[in-house]
Protein backbone atom coordinates (compact mmCIF):
# COMPACT_ATOMS: atom_id res chain seq x y z
CA UNK A 1 0.00 0.00 0.00
CA UNK A 2 1.27 3.37 -0.65
CA UNK A 3 0.93 6.37 1.55
CA UNK A 4 -1.69 7.80 0.13
CA UNK A 5 -3.71 5.33 0.34
CA UNK A 6 -2.94 5.25 4.39
CA UNK A 7 -3.43 8.85 5.25
CA UNK A 8 -6.34 10.17 6.11
CA UNK A 9 -7.59 13.48 5.88
CA UNK A 10 -8.01 15.70 8.90
CA UNK A 11 -9.70 19.07 9.00
CA UNK A 12 -8.54 21.31 11.81
CA UNK A 13 -11.28 23.16 14.40
CA UNK A 14 -9.82 26.26 15.30
CA UNK A 15 -12.20 26.72 18.64
CA UNK A 16 -10.19 29.98 19.75
CA UNK A 17 -12.15 31.60 16.88
CA UNK A 18 -15.49 30.63 18.38
CA UNK A 19 -14.53 32.09 21.94
CA UNK A 20 -13.09 35.30 20.18
CA UNK A 21 -15.04 38.64 20.12
CA UNK A 22 -15.27 37.73 16.30
CA UNK A 23 -16.46 34.93 17.06
CA UNK A 24 -19.20 35.67 19.60
CA UNK A 25 -20.19 38.51 17.62
CA UNK A 26 -20.88 36.26 14.52
CA UNK A 27 -22.62 33.56 16.82
CA UNK A 28 -25.18 36.34 17.70
CA UNK A 29 -25.43 37.19 14.33
CA UNK A 30 -26.65 34.19 13.68
CA UNK A 31 -28.81 34.17 16.51
CA UNK A 32 -31.06 37.29 15.40
CA UNK A 33 -30.71 36.62 11.63
CA UNK A 34 -32.56 32.83 13.28
CA UNK A 35 -35.30 34.97 15.06
CA UNK A 36 -35.84 37.58 12.53
CA UNK A 37 -36.18 34.83 9.98
CA UNK A 38 -38.81 32.75 12.77
CA UNK A 39 -40.65 36.32 13.09
CA UNK A 40 -41.20 36.91 9.68
CA UNK A 41 -42.26 33.38 8.42
CA UNK A 42 -44.84 33.28 10.83
CA UNK A 43 -45.82 36.59 9.43
CA UNK A 44 -46.30 34.82 6.31
CA UNK A 45 -43.98 37.83 4.57
CA UNK A 46 -41.84 35.66 1.78
CA UNK A 47 -39.66 38.99 0.75
CA UNK A 48 -38.38 39.29 4.11
CA UNK A 49 -38.40 35.74 5.12
CA UNK A 50 -36.07 35.27 1.82
CA UNK A 51 -33.41 38.28 2.50
CA UNK A 52 -33.37 37.15 6.37
CA UNK A 53 -32.63 33.22 5.11
CA UNK A 54 -30.34 34.27 2.54
CA UNK A 55 -28.32 36.37 4.88
CA UNK A 56 -28.45 33.65 7.77
CA UNK A 57 -26.69 30.94 5.40
CA UNK A 58 -24.20 33.66 4.30
CA UNK A 59 -22.76 34.29 7.40
CA UNK A 60 -23.30 30.30 8.58
CA UNK A 61 -20.77 29.97 5.91
CA UNK A 62 -18.26 32.65 7.19
CA UNK A 63 -18.50 31.20 10.48
CA UNK A 64 -17.88 27.43 8.86
CA UNK A 65 -15.28 29.21 6.72
CA UNK A 66 -13.34 30.50 10.05
CA UNK A 67 -14.59 27.73 11.80
CA UNK A 68 -12.47 25.01 9.85
CA UNK A 69 -10.34 27.17 8.54
CA UNK A 70 -10.37 27.18 5.57
CA UNK A 71 -10.31 30.72 4.70
CA UNK A 72 -6.36 29.83 4.88
CA UNK A 73 -6.55 26.88 2.18
CA UNK A 74 -9.10 28.93 -0.26
CA UNK A 75 -6.90 32.02 -1.13
CA UNK A 76 -7.97 32.94 -4.01
CA UNK A 77 -10.45 35.34 -2.17
CA UNK A 78 -8.97 37.78 0.60
CA UNK A 79 -11.55 36.43 3.25
CA UNK A 80 -11.74 38.91 5.40
CA UNK A 81 -12.22 41.44 3.07
CA UNK A 82 -14.84 39.75 1.13
CA UNK A 83 -16.61 39.51 5.05
CA UNK A 84 -16.11 43.57 5.08
CA UNK A 85 -18.45 44.04 2.20
CA UNK A 86 -21.38 41.26 3.00
CA UNK A 87 -21.50 42.83 6.84
CA UNK A 88 -21.22 46.75 4.67
CA UNK A 89 -24.19 45.82 2.22
CA UNK A 90 -26.27 43.30 5.17
CA UNK A 91 -26.06 46.34 7.08
CA UNK A 92 -27.54 48.64 5.24
CA UNK A 93 -30.18 45.92 3.98
CA UNK A 94 -31.61 45.59 7.22
CA UNK A 95 -31.75 49.04 8.44
CA UNK A 96 -34.00 49.60 4.96
CA UNK A 97 -35.87 46.24 5.33
CA UNK A 98 -36.09 46.46 8.75
CA UNK A 99 -37.70 50.32 8.62
CA UNK A 100 -39.88 48.90 5.58
CA UNK A 101 -41.61 45.80 8.39
CA UNK A 102 -41.68 48.89 10.53
CA UNK A 103 -43.37 51.04 8.46
CA UNK A 104 -45.94 48.41 7.11
CA UNK A 105 -46.41 45.75 9.80
CA UNK A 106 -49.78 44.14 10.48
CA UNK A 107 -49.06 41.29 12.37
CA UNK A 108 -46.85 41.28 15.42
CA UNK A 109 -44.21 38.94 14.02
CA UNK A 110 -43.79 41.48 11.18
CA UNK A 111 -42.76 44.20 14.19
CA UNK A 112 -40.44 41.91 16.35
CA UNK A 113 -39.23 41.10 13.21
CA UNK A 114 -38.54 44.72 12.50
CA UNK A 115 -36.90 45.18 15.73
CA UNK A 116 -34.66 41.92 15.48
CA UNK A 117 -33.45 43.38 12.13
CA UNK A 118 -32.60 46.52 13.69
CA UNK A 119 -30.08 44.30 16.00
CA UNK A 120 -29.20 42.46 13.89
CA UNK A 121 -27.84 45.44 11.80
CA UNK A 122 -26.19 46.84 14.56
CA UNK A 123 -24.73 44.00 15.52
CA UNK A 124 -23.42 43.83 11.16
CA UNK A 125 -21.89 47.20 11.96
CA UNK A 126 -19.52 46.29 15.04
CA UNK A 127 -18.89 43.14 12.86
CA UNK A 128 -17.64 45.51 10.40
CA UNK A 129 -15.84 47.76 12.27
CA UNK A 130 -14.23 45.09 13.86
CA UNK A 131 -13.06 43.67 10.49
CA UNK A 132 -11.84 47.25 9.11
CA UNK A 133 -10.08 48.08 11.86
CA UNK A 134 -8.05 44.60 11.30
CA UNK A 135 -7.45 44.75 7.85
CA UNK A 136 -4.12 45.88 6.63
CA UNK A 137 -3.91 46.72 3.13
CA UNK A 138 -0.57 48.86 2.60
CA UNK A 139 1.25 47.96 5.88
CA UNK A 140 3.56 44.71 5.95
CA UNK A 141 2.29 42.77 8.72
CA UNK A 142 5.65 42.82 10.40
CA UNK A 143 4.71 47.31 10.98
CA UNK A 144 1.58 46.29 11.73
CA UNK A 145 2.25 44.14 14.32
CA UNK A 146 4.73 46.86 15.80
CA UNK A 147 2.58 49.64 15.54
CA UNK A 148 0.56 48.02 17.69
CA UNK A 149 2.43 46.48 20.35
CA UNK A 150 3.67 50.37 20.99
Amino acid sequence: MSEDQNRTTTMEVDAAFIKSKRGILKVAELGTLFVGFVCFATAATPKFTAATALEFLITLFLVLLYLFKLNKKLTFFFWPLVDVFNSVFAAVYFVILSILALVTYTVTGMLVGGIVGLLTAGLLCADTYMLFKNITLNNRRSETQNQVNQ
